[in-house]
């Protein structure tokens, strides 16, 4: 039975994740603190990501955890909390949730030893949902729902005054529209990436249509190379791949006036700063499970390919220069 939760409860939210799954979680950060308005929510997240999450409101205390370091941690101190939502599967952590929680609530997790210590278990979905109802799934064992699905992140007035001073020195005089291309993924998933030549065509297009416009080349160190290249193709444009921390790159975002980009962590970022963008998502990877949601200035392209012929040989080059195109404009006009 879903037991409605407590107004003044006190809440422990750990997601160790990658940008995209720890964007995903907030939409059920935000469900789980309005239901609690009188309670504390905190949240634990990687220490590589958790500074997604800074200057959310509705988070009242925000660390780091990582299963490694999990195992030292709450065994002196007792119980802090009510409920414990854990987002993942990984034993340390859950083991260090039931130590400072006195209920946990995870998804299943195929061993008995360690469901035993779960205050409630989540089953595994029997079809695909989108990722951020499958996240919310943990709440919903509270009686948690979601009205805003939106993700969120907070950029702050620090960091947006100091994207606008590094564009103004650094982009020509009057650059407009300033546009965002995210041309790789993880390497071990390079299958989900647009070709570059396919980002240089469409580049062609934009500044045919739009004589001052000037791109950005986003990226992690690991594109650099990538994306130093494809500036280099483009003329007007700036390879700012693995140039600046994740929160830097969030703030320069916030400033463009569009964003194209494959399924990657970024795209998240720039869905849950709700600007103008055309996201291209591979057939195993589709956008309806994974896309921003309550997105106005949204623009989906799914790989062509069923998901019956869907493989990780299927090109994404199959998606046409001219189909991005279409959207770009809309958006732009």
């Amino acid at each position: 039975m879903t037991e409605r939760v407590d107004p003044a409860a006190r809440i422990l939210a750990i997601q160790v994740a990658r940008i995209g799954d720890t964007l995903l979680v907030t939409p059920a950060l935000r469900a789980l603190k309005d239901a609690c308005p009188q309670g504390r929510l905190a949240v634990l997240a990687h220490p590589k990501r958790h500074e997604l999450l800074q200057g959310l409101p509705f988070i009242d205390e925000l660390g780091a955890i990582t299963a490694k370091t999990a195992w030292w941690r709450g065994r002196f101190g007792g119980k802090r909390w009510d409920y414990a939502l854990v987002h993942g599967h990984d034993a340390p952590l859950l083991r260090y949730a039931a130590r400072v929680a006195q209920r946990v609530i995870a998804f299943d997790q195929n061993d008995p030893a360690l469901n035993k210590i779960l205050w409630r278990t989540v089953a595994a979905t029997t079809h695909p949902i989108h990722a951020v109802t499958e996240q919310l799934r943990l709440a919903n064992e509270l009686g948690v729902t979601a009205r805003d699905t939106a993700l969120a992140y907070a950029v702050s007035p620090a960091e947006r005054v100091e994207a606008r001073r590094w564009i103004d020195e650094h982009l020509p005089p009057g650059a407009f529209p300033l546009v965002g291309f995210q041309a790789a993924s993880f390497p071990t998933k390079a299958y989900r990436d647009w070709p570059i030549e396919s980002f240089a065509g469409l580049g062609e297009k934009i500044f045919a249509a739009y004589p001052n416009a000037h791109v950005l080349v986003l990226g992690g160190p690991e594109s650099r190379a990538k994306a130093t290249m494809l500036a280099r193709q483009l003329g007007r444009a700036t390879a700012v791949a693995g140039r600046f921390r994740l929160r830097q790159t969030a703030a320069l975002l916030a400033h463009m006036h569009l964003y194209v980009g494959v399924d990657t962590g970024p795209t998240h970022l720039a869905g849950a700063l709700r600007i103008p963008m055309v996201a291209m998502y591979h057939c195993r990877h589709r956008g309806k499970y994974l896309a921003p949601l309550q997105h106005e200035h949204l623009r989906i392209i799914e790989h062509p390919a069923s998901d019956a012929s869907c493989s990780t040989s299927s090109p994404m080059s199959e998606i046409s220069i001219d189909q991005v195109w279409t959207h770009v404009q809309a958006l732009l006009g």
